[in-house]
């Protein structure tokens, strides 16, 4: 019989300032208390995080907003570390540790294959890190599904927004983001 090790952020954290993955090839996140392996990006994956950053940039404020990118979110009460592709913030320095649940305005996750498990375990994750805003821009469907209200039992606001369609983040009223412009092909 076999089973599968759980591990918390701190002994992750250890295994990863020892080089326990060092050299190795393969993305890999911690979601509760497992370690997953993330899905290689692909062009439109890669391009639609290039496009989400450098709006993103635009329309926050460095002294109130931080934009980051592919980077870790420590959410040690939950065991788990992922690195979603687009966070924003609160404006400060993370040089003591990863951004928690409580610094982040905006979270994003691009998904081309990884839908499912975007809507169903992360979106919970996220709720009940208390991740006040949770977006997943999927690839394949060309739409933005909008998460807002976390709660222990998930997102109790829930919608989806299409071509034609924007979207602006809680944080930045303002900043709206065109869906159509989002997946234009050129």
């Amino acid at each position: 019989m076999s089973t599968v090790l759980k591990l918390t952020t701190a002994e992750y954290d250890a295994m990863v300032a020892k080089g326990a993955f060092d050299g190795l090839a393969k993305k890999i996140e911690l979601i509760n208390g497992v370690i997953v392996e993330m899905n290689p990006a692909g062009p439109v994956h890669d391009d639609l995080i290039e496009f989400l950053n450098q709006w993103s940039v635009r329309n926050t404020v460095p002294e109130e907003i931080r934009v980051r990118i592919q980077s870790g979110l420590s959410l040690p009460e939950l065991d788990s570390r992922p690195e979603p592709d687009v966070l924003w913030v609160r404006s400060r320095r993370y040089l003591d540790g990863h951004p928690q649940g409580g610094d982040v305005l905006l979270l994003i996750e691009v998904a081309d294959s990884s839908v499912k498990s975007d809507r169903d375990t992360k979106a919970l994750l996220y709720a009940k890190a208390g991740i006040v805003e949770y977006w997943i821009v999927s690839a394949p469907e060309e739409v933005i599904h909008v998460y807002q209200d976390p709660s222990e039992e998930g997102y109790h606001t829930q919608c989806t927004v299409g071509c034609g369609d924007s979207v602006a983040p809680l944080a930045q009223p303002k900043a709206s983001l065109s869906v159509s412009e989002l997946f234009a092909k050129e």
